[in-house]
């Protein structure tokens, strides 16, 4: 597959970064509205969370090359503007808003969308309904919360019945978030004209958030909704990994064990890394680089009155999230 990868921020870099290691996968172009490529090459190479590419990147032309790959950087504002012969697969990891009808008229096989979109021909959610990829051209590969919350929420569902629930997640700081006081925020492609909690410092507060959590899960699963279960969201001063603390009111009674009994026979039997089961000590760094994407720690599992669940879900909001794009993209 000859892929084109739109933007490599956060989110973008990691599915390269992954990409580079998977012979199934074949990125052979980039598009970045940042014009400079050196300071391309160099962002890929370096990374604070990550790490240093052992196998670097060079510039040569309008190309970055190492011993294994040879990309080409291009700089348009639009995907509708580039020539597209030779790609098979767009994986757009710009963060931003889309006209669906644009990327249903461009001349390639398939379009990834790493945001929800309720107007793509399909979100999916690897481990709840991957079975349903077909044909479809433009498919979302829906958010990281979702992606962590879902497979948990279907399996609980499943066996014993939503009523009710809350979340909150535990969410790092993200770019376009302000290192020092400032002013108010505003994001188009968020649908947010000012938001004065995102002007605060990221690196000296916990800023409270709204979260489209739940919307993106009803894209996928219409009876898990904002009716169903409130959210909400809290930004902490981390660079990645993130939490949801999930309580759901059930409608059938079980015990914690069994809790234990039905995630564990998920993780023994499952295809993809999707669920990991946690029993140690441990803090969100340990999840850094997971590649599984509900990883349930069982200290914090509990039960009252034998409906009332208590669950913590850990995330590896970029590499966990990433992993399953690509796994998406392959299936």
């Amino acid at each position: 597959m000859k892929i084109l990868l739109n933007g490599v921020g956060r989110i973008g870099k990691a599915i390269l970064r992954i990409a580079l290691d998977d012979s199934g996968v074949d990125i052979v172009a980039i598009n970045e509205i940042n014009p400079n490529i050196k300071s391309i090459a160099y962002s890929i190479n370096y990374d604070s969370t990550y790490g240093s590419l052992a196998d670097k990147f060079r510039v040569e032309d309008n190309y970055i090359v190492n011993s294994s790959s040879k990309i080409e950087v291009l700089n348009y504002s639009s995907l509708e503007d580039i020539n597209l012969q030779g790609i098979d697969i767009v994986i757009d990891a710009s963060g931003s808003m889309v006209d669906i009808e644009t990327l249903r008229g461009l001349d390639v096989d398939r379009v990834f969308l790493t945001h929800p979109n309720i107007y793509a021909d399909i979100n999916i959610v690897i481990g709840v309904n991957e079975e349903k990829l077909d044909r479809q051209k433009i498919v979302s590969t829906s958010s990281c919360n979702a992606t962590a919350l879902l497979p948990m929420l279907k399996l609980i569902d499943d066996e014993y019945g939503i009523e009710c629930g809350d979340i909150t997640t535990i969410h790092p700081l993200l770019n376009h978030q302000r290192v020092l006081d400032s002013g108010c925020i505003g994001s188009v492609d968020r649908g947010v004209e000012c938001n004065l909690e995102f002007g605060r410092s990221s690196t000296q507060n916990i800023i409270p958030s709204q979260t489209t959590t739940i919307e993106a899960c009803s894209y996928i699963l219409p009876h898990i909704n904002i009716d169903t279960i409130s959210s909400n969201s809290l930004r902490v001063p981390t660079s990645v990994v993130g939490a949801i603390s999930l309580t759901l009111l059930l409608h059938k009674p079980t015990t914690k064990d069994e809790i234990v009994r039905l995630s564990q026979e998920y993780e023994d039997t499952q295809e993809f890394d999707i669920l990991l089961n946690n029993y140690e000590s441990l803090v969100s760094s340990d999840f850094q680089s997971q590649s599984y994407t509900t990883i349930v720690d069982h200290r914090f599992s509990d039960l009252k009155m034998g409906k009332m669940l208590k669950l913590l879900i850990w995330y590896d909001n970029e590499w966990g999230y990433a992993s399953k794009v690509i796994d998406i993209v392959k299936l």
